[in-house]
């Protein structure tokens, strides 16, 4: 097949969801089966994205594919110069399997919404929504520049509010869309600051391009600072889409939305945006960009993962959790880890997704029970769903012989080998404690849901296995999550074309003087162009590639067996605690009551963002609208009063005294007129007795005088 077949392809891929919008919109309360057209315009598009994969990978492996065409061309614009857009096509290995996970996923999650969503008033629309997503989503992962993907980027931000706030009559869904509007917008403008620091510098928008101006040494006003400011303001939209901390706070309350949304937006596509950007942009990132990213992932691994250990309801443990491994993506990107990053990307897209299907397949079973403490014993009626589920936590807890044991053990290994060479043990150190609480709060999940007595003898008793439209999904995902589709070695993920052969890392644009700005050693002697090498704080040695890889090398069973014995210690504490007993976890909590209301409250970040920002932003709003109300309205209504008073006073004045003046004068005017008429009768003898009669008064007033 043809590069041209292949962008053939991609264009489908791109707009045929969208089609499915359009008809499904239009024509879903005409057509109650409607949705089937958009399920089965889904199904295509996977079934396009499965031929675009194997055709990239087999013939084009090594080779970047790229159409575009240009949008906008104006020549002498002011500051800018001459300005041309380009829109336009990139089919590299990463975009092809990101866009293969993307359908699969979705088209999943359709199938599941069939029955899913059965007998809601808005049945058709729903699968309109998850159209539109698919689409937004496909063109992030597509595109070959900065300004299309950030128009896609705004479309999947409308996509998730009109999804996550589906059942809008609850209030609670209702503002959960909005909160999740409102803080993805906070890390969007930083992302638009970035995209437009980018365009003044470098008069493009296209990736490659602004890849080789800045390998030429061209950077944003000729500074190394500003190009590290650059790449973290395009970072500041990761932190919003990939519920990064601080941002974090939207991804919970988005559980609101339905289950089949969870798994598709919130667990492996739109919050995977985020690090799909970090590896689009990864190439232009500094040094101390990159370690200041490590510390946002850090943090976002391992607060989420301690309010994960306390909550109840199966969606939200769920959802912390999505939080807790976007940040050990992040984390790995900001160590150096590249290819690990992204291969837990794709593996944890699989398993979570399964785990939030799962979830579904649970509340379904239950009448929309989400609560844990009132579930237990299901693993007997609900056999598949446990068994899927099991999979999947074990892939999530990282051990052996599943796929997330061999991305996650990448990671670990990547800090692992960053810290024997940069001393900064602490990401290490979180990524072993997160991977012990994972470990944790997810068999703890288990045991509460499927194990033991159940707690709602009603419920329970009517509790029944999913339909094949959700267990299928269920049991596909949970096949993706065992080692054996990304290497024939359990232990090594290198030896597999996934990561042996697909995805590499890219080659450094950053120029060394500019990545390596806060370092003391020259760096001019390194040929190694692929991205193995690892930023180093000041006053450290240098350590190139060969010494970075070394060190991976030597951190492999290190980090394995750790990570291993973390994994194992936390799932033994969950039976201790949940199963066998042996040590009371509400006499636990109540000994450690401080740390676990800081848990279970969510270390109080929704209170001291709602007594902090929100509180700022309404008292500042409250102030604007008294101003408003007093100030300005005051002194339009003064001058109001005041015209309306002259008004009134010219008004009289013009009535009385104008209108008085003239209407005496036509009176007198009138009434001498009237007089006058009596004595011009057209008789002469009348004239003359007048004119003597007046000759005699005259006569009289001179005599008299």
């Amino acid at each position: 097949m043809t590069e041209f077949n292949l962008i053939q392809i991609a264009i489908a891929i791109l707009f045929l969801p969208l089609a499915g919008f359009a008809f499904v919109l239009f024509f879903g309360k005409k057509i109650k089966s409607a949705y089937l057209v958009e399920v089965g315009i889904i199904t295509l598009t996977f079934v396009l994205t499965a031929v675009l994969l194997f055709n990239k990978l087999s013939w084009y492996v090594d080779k970047n594919i790229v159409s575009e065409f240009t949008w906008i061309s104006y020549q002498n614009i002011a500051v800018f110069g001459n300005i041309n857009i380009d829109l336009g096509f990139l089919l590299d290995n990463l975009s092809v399997i990101m866009i293969f996970t993307v359908a699969l996923i979705s088209m999943l999650v359709h199938f599941f919404s069939i029955a899913y969503m059965k007998g809601d008033i808005r049945y058709n629309r729903y699968f309109a929504y998850l159209g539109l997503f698919t689409f937004s989503m496909s063109g992030i992962v597509l595109t070959h520049n900065i300004l299309m993907m950030y128009i896609f980027w705004e479309l999947v931000g409308i996509s998730s509010y009109l999804l996550i706030g589906f059942w809008y009559e609850k209030k609670s869904a209702s503002d959960a869309g909005k909160k999740a509007f409102l803080v993805n917008r906070i890390g969007d403008i930083g992302m638009f600051s970035g995209i437009m620091l980018l365009f003044n510098t470098y008069h493009t928008f296209t990736f490659d391009k602004i890849f080789a101006q800045v390998a030429n040494g061209t950077l944003p006003f000729n500074s190394e600072l500003w190009l590290t400011i650059t790449g973290l303001l395009l970072f500041c939209g990761a932190v919003g889409k990939s519920a990064q901390f601080p941002l974090h706070v939207w991804l919970p309350d988005a559980m609101e939305g339905p289950t089949p949304v969870s798994a598709l937006i919130h667990a492996a596509t739109m919050v995977a945006a985020g690090v799909f950007l970090v590896c689009r942009i990864f190439p232009i990132l500094t040094g101390n960009a990159l370690f200041i990213i490590a510390v946002i992932g850090a943090l976002s691994a391992f607060i989420p993962a301690t309010i994960a250990l306390t909550q109840n309801d199966i969606k939200k443990v769920l959802a912390y959790s999505t939080v807790s491994q976007l940040g050990y993506m992040v984390m790995a990107l900001g160590v150096g880890a590249y290819k690990f990053a992204f291969f837990h990307l794709i593996t944890h897209a699989f398993f979570k997704a399964c785990l939030f299907l799962g979830s579904g397949s649970v509340i379904h079973a239950m009448h929309h029970e989400q609560d844990i403490t009132r579930m237990g014993g299901l693993k007997k009626k609900l056999p598949l769903t446990y068994a899927t589920f099991l999979i999947a936590s074990l892939a999530l807890s990282g051990i052996p012989l599943t796929s997330g044991f061999l991305s996650k053990d990448g990671i670990l290994q990547g800090t692992f080998a960053y810290a024997s060479l940069t001393g900064y043990w602490i990401f290490p150190a979180v990524g072993f404690v997160v991977a012990m609480l994972t470990a944790f709060y997810m068999f703890r999940l288990i045991i509460l849901t499927f194990h033991g007595e159940p707690k709602n003898k009603e419920k329970f008793d009517h509790a029944h296995e999913s339909p094949f439209v959700m267990a299928m999904p269920l049991v596909v995902l949970s096949a993706l999550s065992i080692f054996i589709w990304y290497t024939p070695n359990p232990f090594n993920p290198d030896a597999g074309l996934f990561l042996g052969k697909w995805i590499k890392a890219p080659t450094l644009s950053v120029p060394q003087n500019a990545r390596y700005s806060f370092m003391k050693t020259d760096l001019n002697n390194t040929t190694n162009t692929e991205l193995k090498n690892i930023p180093l704080p000041e006053g450290k040695e240098v350590i190139y590639s060969e010494a970075y890889t070394e060190a991976m090398h030597h951190a492999h069973y290190p980090a394995m067996f750790l990570s291993l014995f973390v994994a194992l210690t936390g799932i033994v504490f969950a039976f201790v605690f949940y199963y066998w007993k042996k040590i009371s976890s509400d006499k636990l909590a109540e000994d450690i009551k401080p740390f676990y209301k800081l848990s279970f409250n969510k270390w109080y970040f929704d209170e001291i963002y709602d007594a902090t920002f929100v509180a700022f932003t309404m008292g500042f709003s409250r102030f604007l609208a008294w101003f408003d109300n007093t100030i300005v309205d005051g002194i339009v209504n003064g001058v109001a009063t005041v015209t309306r008073t002259v008004s009134f006073i010219t008004g009289r004045f013009d009535s009385i005294v104008v209108d008085g003046m003239v209407n005496l004068i036509a009176y007198l005017s009138g009434f001498i007129g009237l007089v006058l008429r009596r004595f011009q009768t057209g008789r002469v003898q009348t004239y003359l007795v007048l004119v003597i009669f007046s000759l005699v008064i005259i006569l009289y007033l001179f005599k008299t005088f």
